[in-house]
């Protein structure tokens, strides 16, 4: 620890990585007027596809940035399961990529990445305390108890050897840096590491034609679970003439002894793609790229004032489309906890629950991201007909009912044990409020939100919940039907439905969505509100115990 380092700050969060997560990150710290400076080892945007696909939850939180995942040119969705299927085309596992979740968005939707970056680093420089710093690699980082110090120097790759180094002073430091990331390299935290490596070969494509139109036997989404070439076969989201045909995806996985550079070469993507319709006449490979896919987690998620998220902090299996959904959720879980911080509304133990809520999250898309590949990662012809049979009986004894996805409770934090639903995404549903119509996250808000259901939430609290509650910008709902003299008009009864079902009129939920308490009674709601409140490390926490 270096006691001699200035306690004058150039910034308040530095962040190091200028990806989706990073940026997000960014824009949810500065939308709120804090200083955040953005840090990126690039100094150009990569134009390629990485990720093409998020879930309902990133819908959602994208629609607080005023991105519409309905109606956004950049965005796309096909009202279809996701099918798993042998050689014989076979259904071996169905999960549900067709419902609308229970929180008012489709489960799944199809983007181009390149383009929805550029949509978040146009919010974020349009943010006056947002300082984007690209071309800096982080060499160095030290922290005390006050801050730490981020030492940079211009990459080397773009200026020489001889570019120039800095240093910032800065409360906090984000790690959003990748899969080798410096931040968690530097803060020394170890992996924990399921060993599980396959390879495969990525092609992005441009079809010059309607694919899905020219295949009608095809679903939209799928994976071909054929040891000869396990394939994987999804949307790419929309293409780059809009309204023209939407981009695609294919995945083929290496297999024993082939070689990497060999498959890369453009005359064997379209060798692979033969089968498939696609040719250089009416597409356009806009990617070919080997990835290793992997299942591990970092063990800490943050480190006094450091903190680390996306792939610095997990890396999963593509199969069931939650990679960057996971580094998403890890930004808002940082958004909420460092606002409050910086704003001293909250302590640093709020930290604490960062780690323990987001990993064990992320450890069950990654163990049900692996689940789905060890279907789909056979090679061995013997296997591969163990595994169709086995999995052919169990969908029957099931009556082909798809696998639903959009169900996971966060690691013990900031939410109480004892109420149901809690730790889970909250449902939402279709309100009027103020001649406003729409979802509620919409037409009504979001942050620390109690609802109370033809109840005054705030009306439950004792005194001091009700200043603490204040103190965090919280705010109450009274929800009630048409009719009613609820100020929050419950339009399709989802609400209702929803506490009926889990014997609930309190609810509180978080700036993440995220539900904190649900309760019966007005005892019960104060009861769960202190044990939250504790967990927020509230400087009225004291004043609530002694009331």
């Amino acid at each position: 620890m270096n006691t001699q380092i200035s306690t004058a700050f150039d910034t308040d969060v530095a962040i190091v990585g200028a990806g989706p997560v990073g940026t997000l990150l960014a824009i949810l710290l500065g939308r709120t007027g804090k200083r955040v400076t953005l840090i990126e080892r690039w100094t150009r945007h990569y134009s390629l596809p990485r990720a093409v696909t998020y879930d309902h939850e990133i819908a959602r939180i994208l629609a607080t940035l005023d991105i519409d995942s309905e109606t956004d040119p950049a965005i796309s969705h096909h009202d279809e399961l996701y099918y798993w299927r042998n050689r014989d085309l076979q259904d071996l596992q169905i999960v549900d990529w067709q419902s609308t979740s229970a929180s008012g968005w489709r489960v799944r939707y199809w983007f181009n990445q390149p383009l929805l970056e550029k949509r978040l680093l146009k919010l974020a420089a349009g943010i006056p305390s947002i300082t984007l710093m690209r071309g800096w690699n982080g060499i160095a980082l030290e922290q005390d108890g006050d801050g730490a110090t981020l030492s940079l120097k211009q990459n080397p790759e773009d200026y020489g050897p001889d570019g120039e180094s800095r240093s910032l002073r800065t409360k906090f430091v984000v790690g959003t840096d990748g899969a080798n990331s410096f931040v968690r390299e530097t803060l020394g935290i170890e992996n924990e590491d399921k060993g599980y490596f396959f390879d495969w070969l990525i092609l992005d494509m441009i079809p010059r034609f309607d694919y899905c139109a020219s295949r009608p036997d095809d679903p939209a989404q799928w994976q071909l679970c054929d040891p000869k070439r396990p394939t994987t076969v999804v949307p790419g989201g929309p293409g780059p003439v809009p309204g023209g045909p939407d981009r695609r995806r294919w995945e083929f996985m290496v297999l024993p002894g082939e070689s990497v550079q060999d498959l890369q070469r453009p005359e064997k993507a379209w060798e692979l793609l033969q089968p498939w319709g696609l040719t250089p006449d009416n597409a356009e490979l806009e990617r070919a790229a080997v990835y290793r896919f992997q299942a591990r987690w970092a063990k800490q998620w943050h480190k006094g004032r450091c903190l680390i998220g996306g792939d610095a902090a997990h890396l999963m299996p593509p199969f069931a489309g939650e990679g960057m959904c996971a580094g998403v959720r890890d930004a808002v879980a940082m958004a909420w906890r460092l606002n409050m911080i910086l704003e001293g509304k909250a302590g640093l133990g709020l930290l604490e629950s960062y780690t323990t809520e987001r990993k064990e999250h992320a450890k069950h898309y990654i163990n049900f991201s692996q689940e789905l590949g060890q279907i789909i990662c056979i090679a061995d012809e013997a296997e591969g007909k163990a595994r169709d049979a086995r999995m052919i009986a169990d969908l029957a004894a099931r009556g082909g009912t798809p696998v639903p996805t959009d169900i996971c409770q966060l690691g013990a934090g900031v939410w109480s044990t004892d109420s149901a639903h809690a730790g889970e995404l909250s449902v939402q549903g279709r309100v009027s409020f103020d001649g406003r119509a729409g979802r509620f996250d919409q037409a009504v808000g979001q942050g620390w939100v109690a609802l109370g259901y033809e109840a005054d939430p705030l009306a439950a609290m004792t005194d001091a919940q009700r200043a603490a509650f204040a103190g965090i910008d919280g705010f109450g709902v009274t929800l009630g039907a048409a009719g009613s003299a609820a100020g929050v008009i419950d339009s399709d009864g989802t609400y209702k439905a929803w506490l009926d079902a889990i014997d609930a009129r309190f609810v509180l939920i978080r700036p993440d969505f995220y539900v904190a308490v649900t309760a019966s009674t007005p005892e019960a709601f104060r009861q769960r509100l202190d044990e939250v409140f504790g967990a927020l490390d509230l400087p009225l926490a004291g004043a609530m115990a002694a009331e």
